[in-house]
């Protein structure tokens, strides 16, 4: 009977990574193109994941220098490596390997965007608050001392109002990783911008 319980939870394991490897397509986003996770060679996930509702969108910074040498599908391979395994954070502290990329989009330096872990699924943080239900975007960077340039700024005013429309999240919702954890996350610069991000959310309402 043992074994019957071990060989069903493995079986579950490995349909839940299954679906949510293939996903759900990225919804479509006025004047962005969204490089798939097929199209930048993603691996499966490591460990089950959880389906939720989006309520709100989240914005987060790499907290890393931009990298305009490396391209978007090679940052998402390492991300998803670091991601998937048990790995040293920056201030020295130990992270658990988490089922795939923590967050759902990808805004790379030069305003290109990558899906990282499809948008069904709740994602994961290395600080004490519950993301189920925050829509994940990560911008390439370190926005304490870097400045969003002109691509980013433009695919992440694309990104949030196209899904703050689709999803139904209202301008209020909009929100940043320091709102909700004790972090600097996403970085002065960049949430110095959720105001006007928020005022297009209600131009596009």
């Amino acid at each position: 009977m043992m074994n019957r319980r071990r060989c069903l939870a493995t079986a579950l394991v490995i349909a839940v990574s299954a679906c949510a490897s293939r996903g759900t397509p990225a919804p479509a986003v006025a004047d962005v193109s969204i490089v798939s996770r097929t199209e930048w060679g993603a691996k499966d996930p490591v460990l089950p994941m959880r389906e939720h509702r989006i309520e709100r969108i989240t914005i987060h910074h790499t907290a890393t220098r931009q990298n305009g040498e490396r391209s978007l599908a090679d940052k998402l391979r390492g991300l998803q490596a670091f991601s998937q395994r048990d790995d040293s954070l920056g201030d020295g502290r130990r992270k658990p390997a988490w089922a795939d990329i923590p967050y759902h989009y990808y805004i790379a330096v030069d305003g290109t965007v990558g899906e990282a872990r499809s948008w069904r699924y709740v994602g994961d943080s290395n600080t004490p608050y519950d993301p189920t239900g925050h829509l994940l975007i990560v911008v390439e960077g370190n926005f304490e001392d870097e400045q969003l340039t002109d691509g980013q700024m433009r695919a992440l005013a694309s990104l949030v109002t196209s899904f703050a429309r689709q999803f139904g999240v209202p301008s209020e919702r909009l929100g940043a990783h320091k709102d909700y954890a004790s972090t600097r996350c996403p970085g002065r610069n960049l949430y110095a911008e959720l105001p006007r991000l928020r005022a297009l959310i209600d131009r596009s309402g």
